[in-house]
């Protein structure tokens, strides 16, 4: 008869084997941290010897990491390519900064970098006029103390309020504040009526606009003053021709000359008169 089968009891000396054969998971992240990837690699290689080839490599492998964040920002009104280039910029900055001793993996490293310089990009570009750098710096704190202030208070915060939070004075507070308007300027497509007129009006519906007929004023002043300088037989041509619509048979009739005639004497005329409208003192 076959006895039951009954676990096997493992010693002390077993149980810290079979424990050491499966490490913990915190052994597990340490183990991992210490592992030098094929980046790193590289990285260390381009540490030692410097080749530039090595430097262009490290760049290029970390070009899809510049794009995915830069398409982050792509909706706050900046092109697309603009931000990647930037977004390079900081890129490169971190390769030549990179130290692969550290346990560190380079794509954690070079996000913040990458990140601070397109919103770097933003606070120095997307102002509609140019603002110090100061004012803008203190903008945006203005504009977080602000959030902070309406969530702890449940209400809005006052201009003394903000101003301690951002350890400024009541009137540099203020002005921080009214700048925030400079910085995504208004739409000549924005609509100026509100839901209780119903009105569609837009911004560039209110403002003026060249004054076409004042243009042609000023061009008919010059020409006539031109036509002024003509001789007789030019004058009475252009007149017929161009102030009449007569057509060049029935001005050789009143004129008492030919049509080959008047087609030179016209020809002339324009030719001179296209000089004199070219200088200013017309």
């Amino acid at each position: 008869m076959v006895p039951p089968h009954t676990p096997r009891r493992t010693g002390p000396a077993e149980s810290a084997s079979c424990s050491a054969a499966k490490p913990s998971p915190e052994a597990r992240r340490a183990d991992d941290r210490g592992k030098v990837g094929p980046v790193e690699t590289l990285f260390q290689e381009w540490k030692r010897t410097r080749q530039p080839d090595l430097r262009e490599r490290l760049i290029h492998q970390h070009l899809n990491l510049v794009r995915f964040l830069a398409r982050k920002f792509a909706s706050k009104g900046e092109p697309l390519e603009d931000l990647i280039q930037v977004g390079t910029i900081g890129l490169i900055n971190a390769v030549d900064r990179f130290d692969a001793e550290r346990g560190v993996r380079f794509a954690t490293y070079a996000t913040p970098t990458i990140v601070g310089e397109i919103k770097r990009y933003f606070r120095d570009h997307g102002w509609a006029i140019k603002v110090p750098r100061h004012l803008q710096e203190l903008n945006l704190a203005a504009g977080k103390a602000m959030e902070n202030l309406t969530h702890t208070l449940k209400r809005s915060p006052t201009v003394k309020e903000i101003a301690g939070a951002i350890g400024a004075s009541e009137e540099e507070a203020l002005e921080a504040l009214e700048l925030g308007h400079l910085y995504e300027p208004v739409s000549l497509e924005g609509e100026m009526g509100s839901e209780e007129t119903e009105t569609e009006a837009t911004l560039s519906d209110y403002l003026g606009q060249e004054d076409i007929s004042l243009e042609r004023l000023a061009l008919k002043q010059r020409l006539d003053q031109a036509v002024s300088r003509l001789s007789e037989r030019e004058r009475s041509i252009i007149d017929l021709r161009f102030y009449r619509g007569l057509p060049q048979t029935e001005v050789a009739k009143r004129l008492g000359i030919s049509q080959m005639h008047v087609s030179r004497l016209q020809n002339r005329a324009l030719s001179r008169l296209r000089q004199m409208l070219a200088h200013e003192d017309i």
